[in-house]
């Protein structure tokens, strides 16, 4: 586990983490430990993600045990054979799931399936709505698809981990959906990210980890945990010509007022 759990600069808990993954087997063995201390580095939210029923389900217990903890449950497009929609909705009736998730298309991983991928999304959308449950959605070289899907369904929610173009970060937005940004916007690499990023208006961007994946600069390679969005909150802040803490207390309001909480 990083070091950073010691030296976070903050005053007051500011970090809301809009998409984790704490059911992941790279949190073994540190979980608990990792789990009880982030509220006192600047953490005061989570939103910990299913993949299928399993992984759903202890999103679930996690958010029972830990109550800045929150659960979204949903089928992801690489996990199609892991659950139903029948599955998710019973699950949806727990009083802290706050969100359909995570759901959408995956073109990257696996491509030979995309009419299942399109069916199970489209199923999850149409689900969503008739709960009134926003939605968190994966999309990675799907971004024509997934925007094609949007549109027909008009859902609330958040495009996470967003590597599309200003172009398509435009058309999310009309749909008055949010565009969430993770550790991604820290790497050299990123190239589209930070026009995006840019163009954001105040009130529509999340902040996330993806815990334990996509760890922000300076910490990439280790394990990524919610207190490390400090430093995406500070590449952003550059980005935008503003503070740490005002990106923070706008992502913060962005993701209560997204998921009710």
């Amino acid at each position: 586990m990083s070091d950073f759990l010691e030296e976070c600069p903050l005053n007051e808990p500011l970090i809301f983490d809009s998409h984790a993954h704490y059911d992941d087997a790279k949190f073994d063995g540190i979980r608990d430990e990792l789990l009880e201390a982030l509220p006192r580095h600047g953490v005061c939210g989570v939103i910990n993600c299913g993949c299928d029923t399993l992984s759903s389900k202890k999103a679930l217990v996690y958010a029972e045990k830990y109550p800045y903890i929150y659960a979204a449950v949903g089928v992801h497009p690489e996990n199609i054979d892991g659950g139903t929609a029948a599955e998710i909705e019973e699950l949806s009736k727990h009083k802290k799931c706050v969100a359909i998730g995570e759901i959408g298309l995956d073109y990257y991983w696996v491509s030979d399936n995309k009419e299942e991928q399109i069916a199970l999304f489209e199923e999850q959308l149409i689900l969503a709505n008739r709960l009134r449950l926003p939605v968190i959605v994966h999309d990675r070289d799907a971004h024509a698809d997934t925007l094609e899907l949007l549109k027909k369904h008009r859902p609330r929610g958040v495009v996470h981990s967003f590597s599309g173009s200003r172009e398509m970060a435009r058309e999310i937005l009309e749909l008055g959906m949010y565009i969430g940004i993770g550790g991604v916007i820290t790497f050299k690499n990123a190239k589209k990210l930070p026009e995006v990023v840019e163009m954001l208006p105040e009130d529509r961007f999340l902040l996330e980890t993806d815990a334990p994946y996509l760890t922000p600069v300076p910490y990439r390679g280790e394990i990524n945990h919610s207190d490390m969005i400090y430093y995406t909150a500070k590449k952003i802040a550059e980005l935008r010509s503003t503070t740490v803490e005002q990106v923070l207390s706008s992502a913060r309001k962005n993701t209560e007022n997204l998921f009710g909480i």
